[in-house]
């Protein structure tokens, strides 16, 4: 078997080899992970997550996140646009999320930069960088998958000329794999092969 192919899961369906890893994965890798996000503030909580997950494991902030989401009022960004210099110390002291000074100011910072956007505008942003899924061939192990591409670039560039923080191309292509703008599922997983919800 080569190295990083799909794995047979509990139910005997193959899945990327990660989902597998820990138990916390796999309902995210077959419920969400690579599936289409829409909508500003679901694609905010998102940047925010991969930013906070910056040198640590997804797993850790995938436990997490329900901690984040009750600390960062739903990653509403009306709501955390607004938060003061009180709410700042509270979440410095949170021990229900990342306690990391530099994230959590880019977040604040994010939110406050993106309450100045039109509705609408960070979802047109973000998807305009999508690239054509005709000219992606499935990747057939983990080994295919690329850490940073040309669109992921272009979308880091694009974010953080418009002033929004801890968004590098590693870091955007991550939220490109998540929110669905690319398939990075193995050719053999069943996310990938099987029926996905629209």
């Amino acid at each position: 078997m080569t190295a990083g192919t799909a794995l047979a899961g509990p139910d005997g369906a193959l899945r990327c080899p990660w989902a597998l890893s820990a138990q916390d994965y796999l309902a995210y890798h077959d419920e969400e992970w690579g599936r289409p996000v829409h909508g500003d503030d679901a694609l905010f909580e998102r940047i925010s997550l991969e930013a906070f997950q910056s040198g640590l494991s997804w797993i850790t902030i995938l436990r997490r996140r329900p901690g984040f989401r009750a600390a960062f009022a739903g990653f509403r960004i009306e709501k955390v646009a607004a938060f003061t210099d009180a709410d700042r110390e509270r979440l410095l002291a949170d021990p229900g999320i990342i306690r990391n000074r530099a994230k959590i100011d880019a977040t604040l910072s994010n939110a406050r930069v993106l309450a100045d956007w039109p509705e609408g505008e960070l979802d047109a942003l973000v998807w305009s960088h999508a690239p054509d899924p005709a000219g992606r061939p499935a990747p057939r192990t983990l080994a295919d998958v690329p850490p940073v591409t040309e669109e992921s670039t272009a979308l880091s560039k694009a974010l953080k000329k418009r002033g929004l923080r801890f968004v590098g191309p590693t870091t955007a292509y991550a939220l490109m794999q998540a929110c669905g703008l690319v398939d990075d599922h193995l050719e053999a997983c069943v996310s990938r092969t099987g029926p996905r919800p629209r």
